[in-house]
């Protein structure tokens, strides 16, 4: 089957929300087709889509996110658009992710995986352990909120969200005396002196497939498949095909402090996975590895065996 490849007069349509992080991811992918098909980027048109996610009206408030509406809130406008016919892929930050698309549409293409680490930003403190007694913690995540509640029970973790704009001008209005952001963020923004230290992922381990890119389909899209098969990174492809199995396994949400990284090591695959009570009273650990093609299974082994550890009601909300 032919394939008609986009042109500056017809040209393929990006999909993207329009922060400053996610137009750069959009950038960036238009970059990697543009070369990957010796193609102007005139031949790949970025169009942003508002959703709910981004009401500043409604994000503003100080509400948890898992009852304004979870992940979905980032991602269902852009999906609809999809499945409309009004772009042809859409461009998303992975860690907003649900782990199961609206039927027809498809998530097989990662760029290749940024930094995965979580960035400490605080402008009185170099590190977590620095902070005294009282200090507030901003975070809007409720794996980060959950895992300094573990393990700095003497802080004050509050509600803190907003682009790294935001985040830094309230820290600088004393409304916190730290917050965290992704390093993958920071670094596509430009901007890596904002992190005053990035947590290690022992101290910190990372959402599940934070620092990665995803570029969902139209599963029935020939074109966008192979297009996309072209700038697919393989290695990410096997990492978070690990951390997503882990994730769906414990059905995973913004309503759920979950946290897992893969990584790959010949053809070794070695997963790391933490569940925590959302009141931050309990963690639960798991570190295994397997070989790389075995990674999915291993992601949802891993999951069980925590389930079972934790017992019914782990997940309970009590904060």
């Amino acid at each position: 089957m032919k394939m008609t490849m986009p042109s500056p007069s017809a040209p393929m349509k990006l999909g993207t929300r329009g922060s400053p992080l996610a137009l750069a991811q959009a950038y960036e992918t238009r970059r990697r087709l543009s070369a990957a098909f010796d193609l102007p980027e005139e031949a790949f048109e970025i169009v942003v889509i508002k959703t709910t996610g981004d009401d500043r009206a409604l994000i503003a408030t100080d509400t948890p996110l898992k009852e304004l509406g979870g992940k979905g809130l980032f991602t269902r406008e852009i999906e609809q658009a999809m499945l409309d016919g009004d772009i042809d892929i859409a461009i998303h930050s992975m860690k907003d992710m649900p782990v199961l698309q609206p039927e027809g549409l498809m998530l097989d293409t990662y760029l290749p995986r940024e930094d995965v680490r979580d960035a400490f930003v605080s402008p009185m403190a170099k590190s977590l352990a620095d902070l005294p007694e009282g200090a507030k913690v901003g975070s809007s995540s409720l794996r980060r909120r959950a895992q300094v509640m573990v393990n700095f029970p003497h802080l004050d973790v509050v509600e803190f969200r907003g682009n790294v704009q935001t985040r830094l001008k309230k820290l600088d209005e004393g409304v916190a005396a730290c917050t965290f952001l992704a390093m993958a963020g920071l670094k596509r923004l430009g901007r890596p002196e904002v992190a005053t230290a990035a947590m290690d992922v022992t101290d910190m381990l990372p959402a599940v497939a934070q620092g990665a890119i995803g570029i969902e389909r139209r599963a029935d899209d020939m074109r966008a498949a192979h297009m996309l098969e072209a700038i697919h990174d393989t290695q990410t492809g096997q990492r978070l095909a690990a951390e997503r199995a882990f994730l769906e396994a414990l059905d995973g949400s913004c309503e759920t402090p979950i946290a897992g990284l893969a990584e790959l090591d010949g053809g070794t695959l070695r997963l790391r996975g933490e569940v925590l009570r959302p009141d931050g009273s309990e963690s639960l650990k798991d570190d295994r590895s397997a070989p790389i093609e075995d990674g999915a299974e291993l992601g949802r082994a891993m999951a069980a065996d925590l389930l079972q550890k934790a017992g019914p009601g782990f997940f309970d909300w009590r904060t």
